[in-house]
């Protein structure tokens, strides 16, 4: 079969991957732990569903404006107004299926062939193939003290004559890191002095923990006015409404960029799906004690989770700050992510991202957005690959596992 160019290039998304291998292996009864989710367990909240019932009720479920309903865009406007005391008008505003489409359709839109664009190391999977759909040319930056955010510095000295955007994506998928204020200050003027896009993809900011308040990226913006500035905020209710399935976000910008996503938006899917809309307003504008409590659930799961890997001899692991990941350094055991990767899923069942995907050999990506017993099950049995100190045997469903393999 002949395929083009461009889609011979582009890699599968490893994440939904593991997803589908996770399915498979449950399906002919084998006791996974899916500790390589993105996704909460908890319900889509109640004032959601009632929304998006009272839509389908009627069976008048027809297109919607491009960019969103009005319903949508009001409530967007009220959430920018509420977090980030920045007042947006509908003209800033675009609804799209996910933020995934949000991004997706912003870098259609100001991409040109061999423009670059650049994030931290390390990064959400799909960056890197966003921006080759798009005809750009991914710059991942890597800090020389090996953390996981690299200096204003760092930053600056990626930039070249083709650069035309700047991604931060905080709290961090996969560390869970926060960025700090100094550093998402120092690149907000950087980015206004070079006149570059600065696309802050905050899908998980009011998942934080340690009594830390979200980073509102416009305090640190000279431009006060949204028409001038290259500043644009992504948002969704995919995680922090445990609504992934709805595919809603969102981006708020100036009106002129805005403009050019709906029309590139309205060739491709023709706008956001009416219910999921609909479910989204409920979401924004209804009673927001699921987002505090899923907040909560999450922060407890991580002390655990931390708690955990950081008793096993040679992994290092970093506190996240935020986010449902964890992203522990295992190299001391096996350099080769995807090996070891593969190695836990075929030996003891767990499914884990490997590092090398976020563009950190050695590690791999955990989430503890699952049960308490998946994290606590699915750490006890990596400690039992890996860890020499771990008991000999081990229980995987009703097999008995034993050490010999190693």
């Amino acid at each position: 079969m002949s395929l083009s160019q461009l889609a011979r290039s582009i890699c599968e998304s490893p994440t939904l991957k593991l997803n589908e291998t996770a399915a498979l292996l449950r399906e002919k009864g084998e006791p996974v732990i899916h500790l390589g989710g993105g996704e909460p367990k908890s319900k889509a909240p109640i004032d959601a569903i009632v929304n998006c019932s009272a839509l389908l009720s009627t069976g008048d479920v027809k297109y919607t404006p491009a960019d969103g309903i009005p319903a949508l865009k009001k409530a967007i406007i009220r959430y920018t107004e509420e977090h980030y005391q920045r007042l947006a008008a509908p003209e800033n505003v675009i609804a799209s299926s996910g933020a995934k489409q949000a991004i997706m359709v912003l870098l259609h839109a100001i991409l040109d062939p061999k423009d670059e664009v650049v994030f931290p190391v390390p990064f959400w999977v799909s960056y890197p193939e966003m921006i080759k759909l798009a005809g750009g040319v991914p710059v991942p930056v890597t800090a020389r003290d090996g953390s996981f955010q690299p200096t204003v510095e760092e930053i600056a000295e990626a930039l070249g004559p083709y650069t035309k955007a700047i991604i931060l994506n905080s709290p961090n998928n996969p560390s869970g890191v926060v960025y700090s204020e100094e550093f998402v200050a120092g690149v907000v003027e950087l980015c206004e002095q070079r006149n570059l896009y600065l696309v802050m993809d905050d899908t998980y900011n009011r998942l934080i923990f340690d009594g830390r308040a979200p980073t509102n990226c416009y305090r640190f913006s000279k431009v006060h006015n949204l028409d001038s500035s290259k500043l644009v905020v992504m948002n969704c209710v995919s995680k922090m409404y445990a609504m992934t399935g709805f595919r809603i976000g969102w981006a708020i910008g100036n009106r002129e960029l805005i403009r050019a996503m709906a029309n590139i938006q309205s060739q491709e899917t023709s706008g956001p799906a009416a219910p999921s809309q609909w479910a989204a307003v409920g979401a924004l504008n209804g009673v927001q004690s699921s987002v505090e409590s899923l907040r909560l659930t999450l922060e407890n799961n991580r002390n655990v989770m931390v708690n955990r890997l950081a008793a096993m001899d040679g992994v290092k692991v970093t506190k996240p700050g935020g986010t449902f990941y964890c992203f522990p350094d295992f190299s001391a055991y096996e350099k080769d992510s995807q090996k070891l990767s593969r190695l836990l899923l075929e030996k003891v069942r767990v499914v884990t991202v490997p590092g090398r995907d976020f563009g950190m050999e050695g590690h791999l990506r955990l989430s503890f957005c699952g049960a308490m017993r998946e994290v606590t099950e699915g750490i006890e049995r990596i400690r039992w690959a890996l860890d020499p100190s771990a008991p000999n045997e081990m229980f995987l469903g009703d097999r008995k596992l034993v050490r010999d393999w190693r």
